[in-house]
């Protein structure tokens, strides 16, 4: 009841959230954790393509550039996330022909590893990758596309009324009150095992992950979100956060390999 009432009284007040993952803090988190276990070569590389600007620096750059006027930027918010009906499976969905989260890290990746691209395509590949690399650990950026990944799903968070979205990206994370270095100092806790089995799993699998837990995710009860929701998936935030971290970095050990 609480929920419906503070919603009729400030739903016209609430303007729909964007979709961007982790928002700022988030981000940042992956690539500090990211640069932690970079291998030598690989930060040499980095550093190479972005001078002294650090993973964590870049990390927002993505979402940033959506403000830009050029044509470009407007195409580019598909690469933020991939949708797949409900009762469907990756495998069966066709792919938007205008592109993807996966399509995009498919053409980062490879353009990070090309002997022919300038240094300019690779700052903007890095770039957009440590973004995405977060956005694909973060479930809401597999979620419907009738509902704008939960941005429509409206919730309340204490007495906030926000959304599902929302929540993923800032709510959760921000309720911790920490800054992104404390945070990558309280996660970067991993055992080699886990970095291994981490850092095993293919772009493919992060997919399946993330739209395995988008049922759960969705699973939004009376939308009256308060300590019990953050004692439930606080584990998951923090997980995510980690592995979208190590992940990154065994791309770009891989991508820079000597």
């Amino acid at each position: 009841m609480r929920f419906l009432l503070s919603l009729f009284v400030v739903f016209n007040l609430v303007a729909v959230q964007s979709a961007f993952a982790y928002e700022k803090t988030g981000h940042r988190v992956v690539g500090e954790l990211a640069e932690r276990h970079l291998s030598d070569a690989a930060r040499r590389h980095v550093r190479e393509i972005l001078g002294n600007q650090s993973l964590a620096e870049v990390a927002n750059w993505a979402d940033e550039m959506k403000s830009n006027p050029d044509e470009y930027w407007r195409a580019a918010n598909v690469f933020h996330y991939l949708n797949v009906p409900e009762g469907q499976t990756f495998e069966n969905t066709e792919r938007n022909p205008a592109g993807d989260i996966l399509r995009a890290y498919e053409e980062f990746t490879a353009t990070l590893k090309s002997k022919e691209a300038t240094r300019a395509e690779k700052e903007h590949a890095l770039k957009f990758l440590v973004h995405i690399m977060g956005d694909m650990h973060q479930p809401m950026h597999f979620g419907h596309a009738s509902d704008q990944g939960g941005n429509r799903v409206k919730v309340m968070w204490f007495d906030e009324v926000t959304n599902l979205h929302a929540v993923w990206d800032i709510f959760l994370v921000d309720k911790e009150k920490l800054s992104f270095t404390e945070w990558s100092n309280f996660l970067d806790k991993a055992t080699s095992e886990d970095i291994k089995a981490y850092q095993n799993a293919t772009p493919i699998d992060w997919v399946h992950e993330g739209l395995a837990m988008r049922e759960i995710v969705y699973n939004v009860g009376d939308r009256d979100f308060s300590w019990g929701y953050v004692y439930k998936y606080r584990p998951v935030i923090r997980k995510q956060l980690l592995i979208g971290g190590i992940r990154l970095a065994g791309v770009l050990n891989e991508i820079f390999a000597d």
